[in-house]
């Protein structure tokens, strides 16, 4: 079998600022590490404030002739990147999980899923409009004309290193805005490798522009400082999406924040259990649970309580865990031993409150960072994983016997990202759809990701959107001309 970090050569695994692959002006570099082995499988350069500067520098200059490219031109380059994806994405695949560690049965779906993104937004690219109108007093008219905002710095995560990536880059490309990205530390790999395909595919230098980076605090923090910058989206933790919009508004930029989740999925007495367990597992285990849209507590109502946890316990401890380029796995590893060291510390919290684990709980021995598939049942409501974002394969099912109890209890949380409802009842979904404090619901679902949909939370989950016809508005500015016209 193939290494999989032969799609990706030697003098690509840098920084690509313009029209050049260059290491970091210090010459520090860092390892990126196989999460299923704790292996070194490559080493990166490690920027520093002037790689981030020069970034930005070339994005500035790529800035005057990218916002002028015709929509056409540019949804054809966004086209082509797609059409690149979904042809490589067997070997985008195993990049992916060898620096993440997810299934190779996930990483295909996450190439997928990031594939649309260019799609969907090559399809946007043209239908950007304006409006001509007479003033309702008459006189003049009114006339609108969107612009794009400018360079965009994105700092996205490593749990989806590719979607993630795409859901910022393909919209800002669309609306005629450069781009600066930051991808995380655990996996910069696909991002490079996504910088030299659209490279390939014929996307001008200066555009598409990536940083690799573990000093992301000083970087990114240079990055806002400097007025060129007139965006920032990430995609994070709550605590670090605090930080970074305290940094943006000195100068008052665009931000789109898609911020760490809570949710809460409610299994009612009348859903179909069959369609219950399915999408339980979905909204649980996608990912291996480390996402943030994971279902984060399960509320089941009493009377389908144990028929619903004996169904489910089973699925998840029929889960095969291992290296996620091996075929049949389903479980991979988690991305690094600080994630497994908290998944492993809240679940001893809650058995240590009064908790039963009646799948899993145990961590096992290495190699590797690996954590198995855990169901957790009498759980306190002080239990800390109910308060925390628990990012893992880790099932908290808790009961309720009123619609009114099941909604204040979801609704007790910081966050509001996401929640999950099985009810074969229309009405009784319609009311959770409107009492339920988060951005998105998934009713009889537990797959609710979609290019063509608005992502994004509410509270402290995040600001604004991602995908759907929403997701290039975030990249627009709007001028408005009053047009004399008596």
């Amino acid at each position: 079998m193939s290494d999989p970090l032969d799609v990706l050569p030697l003098e690509h695994r840098r920084l690509r600022i313009g029209d050049t692959w260059r290491e970091a002006r210090s010459g520090a570099t860092f390892p990126v590490e196989d999460p299923a082995t704790g292996e070194v499988v490559a080493e990166v350069p490690d920027a520093g404030v002037e790689d981030g500067l020069a970034a930005l520098d070339a994005a500035c200059d790529a800035r005057a002739a990218w916002a002028a490219t015709p929509p056409r031109r540019r949804s054809e380059l966004l086209t082509a990147t797609y059409d690149a994806l979904t042809e490589r994405a067997a070997d985008l695949a195993r990049l992916i999980t060898l620096e993440m560690g997810k299934p190779l049965a996930e990483a295909r779906a996450e190439v997928a899923y990031g594939a649309e993104f260019f799609r969907w937004f090559a399809e946007e690219a043209v239908r950007v409009e304006g409006r001509y109108n007479v003033a309702p007093a008459g006189g003049y008219r009114v006339l609108t004309v969107p612009k794009p905002v400018g360079p965009c710095v994105f700092v996205t995560p490593w749990n989806f290193p590719l979607a993630m990536g795409a859901r910022k880059i393909a919209p800002a490309l669309a609306a005629g805005c450069t781009t600066i990205t930051k991808p995380a530390g655990q996996t910069p790999l696909t991002m490079l490798y996504l910088a030299q395909l659209m490279e390939e595919v014929g996307v001008p230098p200066g555009v598409v522009n990536v940083i690799t980076t573990e000093r992301s605090g000083e970087v990114v923090s240079a990055l806002l400082a400097d007025r060129r910058t007139r965006k920032l989206s990430f995609t994070g933790s709550t605590e670090v999406g605090r930080v970074l919009l305290r940094q943006a508004a000195d100068n008052v930029l665009r931000t789109s924040m898609e911020l760490g989740g809570n949710a809460a999925l409610i299994v009612c007495a009348d859903a179909d259990l069959d369609v219950a367990v399915d999408g339980a597992m979905v909204a649980k285990m996608r990912n291996i649970g480390e996402s943030c849209i994971a279902a984060n507590r399960i509320y089941v109502e009493e009377p389908v309580r144990e028929e619903f946890t004996a169904r489910f316990a089973e699925r998840m401890g029929a889960l095969r865990m291992g290296h996620g380029l091996e075929d049949g796995v389903e479980v991979g590893a988690l991305i690094d031993e600080a994630s497994v060291d908290k998944i492993d510390t809240l679940v001893t919290d809650a058995v240590d409150r009064g908790a039963r684990a009646i799948v899993g709980g145990r961590r096992p021995d290495g190699p590797g960072w690996f954590y198995p598939p855990t169901v957790l049942v009498d759980v306190p409501k002080d239990a800390r994983l109910l308060e925390e974002e628990i990012f893992g394969p880790v099932a908290p099912i808790l009961s309720f016997t009123s619609d009114e109890e099941v909604v204040a209890r979801a609704n007790d949380t910081e966050h509001g990202l996401v929640g999950y409802v099985f009810t074969r009842d229309l009405q009784r979904a319609l009311r959770f759809t409107e009492l339920l404090e988060t951005g998105m619901l998934g009713i009889n679902r537990g797959l609710i990701s979609d290019p063509s949909a608005p992502f994004g939370g509410v509270k402290q989950s995040g600001i604004g959107k991602e995908g759907s016809h929403e997701g290039i508005q975030e990249y627009l500015d709007v001028t408005y001309a009053a047009v004399d016209l008596p």
